[in-house]
């Protein structure tokens, strides 16, 4: 099926250095579905010989159907790859149009893998992918061989790429301070005038626009005045002439 070969290698960025690091074919799971169809297409293509001559053409049409479409599920699956390089990941699937889908190793957030019993059996699982590209055809990966160890692989990938804060084990060290060049001379920072606003002058009583000071010497007439009536009309305050009690 060279014809059909996604051929990764003309996809990567060979000026940059970037290598393959691990390229994923889809596990042989993936295409039991389809082989069971063409299985059921070759036995109605039989059917054929077992019918009257004026209705062989049905079964052929049909069983031809049936065994072209599986075959089409089969070619598909051995065109989806997925691959692993030092600077990112990237998915090659498609027959006749072919679509790339790709994604930074700075972008990944997080893994998931998902084994479902079936899976744990015959030695196959699925990546979920959490990171700013779910729309790009790489939130998930199915039918993924070995998926703990290319997942460690894809860790050490982003691990080695000092992605997560720690290479080797070692925290990463700060960048290094650039010495600027020989004969440079820093500009002096430019100085402004500092701009000094005069306080406002108090406005002049009666004035309109001294609403403030107008309510609060009302409010301490109001007071005034009924501090003044509550004290004249306090019957403890009413003045009375001393009782001589005889004893």
């Amino acid at each position: 099926m060279s014809l059909f070969d996604p051929r990764v290698e003309k996809h990567l960025i060979a000026d940059l250095g970037e290598v393959v690091i691990d390229e994923v074919r889809k596990h042989w799971a993936a295409v039991v579905g389809a082989l069971l169809e063409l299985f059921a297409g070759v036995v109605v293509l039989l059917l054929a010989l077992f019918v009257p001559a004026a209705a062989w053409w049905v079964p052929v049409v049909l069983g031809g159907a049936v065994c072209v479409h599986a075959l089409w599920r089969i070619l598909e699956r051995h065109t989806d790859r997925f691959v692993i390089t030092n600077m990112r990941v990237f998915r090659v699937h498609g027959i006749l149009s072919q679509r790339i889908a790709t994604m930074p190793l700075a972008r990944i957030l997080d893994i998931s893998v998902h084994k479902p019993i079936v899976g744990r059996i015959l030695g196959y699982g699925h990546f979920v992918f959490e990171s700013a590209a779910q729309e790009q055809g790489l939130r998930e990966i199915r039918f993924v061989g070995d998926p703990d160890g290319r997942g460690l692989t894809i860790q050490r990938v982003i691990q080695q790429a000092g992605l997560r804060g720690f290479a080797g084990g070692q925290p990463l060290a700060a960048p290094a301070s650039v010495a600027p060049p020989a004969g440079y001379r820093a500009e002096p920072a430019p100085s402004y005038p500092t701009l000094e606003i005069p306080p406002r002058p108090p406005l002049p009583a009666g004035t309109p626009g001294d609403w403030l000071a107008d309510a609060e010497r009302r409010e301490r007439e109001e007071l005034r005045r009924r501090t003044g009536a509550a004290a004249s009309s306090d019957p403890d305050r009413t003045p009375t002439a001393p009782i001589d009690l005889r004893r």
